[in-house]
């Protein structure tokens, strides 16, 4: 079974989706091929797309990515698939690197262990209040970073693969 057809098995069908009562809304745009195709195009964007989102600062990932990624006419599967590289164990470390790298970014001087943080609604209002534009600009950094690299390497290493099943072919046809 080659990677693509394991990739298929795994996804969620296209059936499933359209005969969904909740989506019916959407009507003709879920039958869009390019959000079910998992071509070079579709499946880059996607992979962008969701490394994108995947790095916002909010706990909807899961509703953010599908209206883009109807818009975008990119893979839908694959852009929900990509975006829980942020899970619940890793949005910790992804956000502090976000925030250090708008840190960075801003200007702004972080001292370990400055901000600390009582179990109260105010304590937590007080950080986010001080934190929050660090945040958004490494966040919004770090999502163009990755989205960029996240498509640009999907779209090198599927060339690469078109490039060595070629090379596979014509040497099968010259042992012939």
């Amino acid at each position: 079974m080659n990677f693509f057809a394991k990739l298929r098995s795994r996804l969620a069908r296209r059936d499933e989706f359209l005969q969904h009562p909740r989506l019916r809304w959407l009507g003709a745009r879920l039958h869009d091929p390019n959000l079910w195709h998992l071509g070079r195009r579709s499946v880059a964007g996607a992979c962008g797309l969701g490394l994108f989102i995947a790095f916002v600062p909010v706990p909807i990932h899961m509703l953010l990515v599908p209206p883009l990624a109807i818009w975008l006419r990119v893979n839908l599967p694959v852009a929900i698939s990509v975006i829980w590289v942020s899970n619940p164990v890793t949005m910790v470390p992804l956000l502090y690197m976000a925030y250090r790298i708008g840190c960075l970014l801003t200007g702004e001087v972080w001292v370990p262990g400055q901000n600390t943080v009582e179990p109260t609604l105010a304590s937590v209002a007080s950080l986010f209040h001080e934190i929050w534009l660090p945040l958004a600009v490494g966040a919004l950094a770090c999502g163009v970073v990755a989205g960029t690299l996240g498509y640009g390497l999907v779209q090198i290493l599927w060339r690469v693969r078109v490039r060595l099943r070629l090379r596979q072919r014509r040497l099968q046809r010259l042992n012939r």
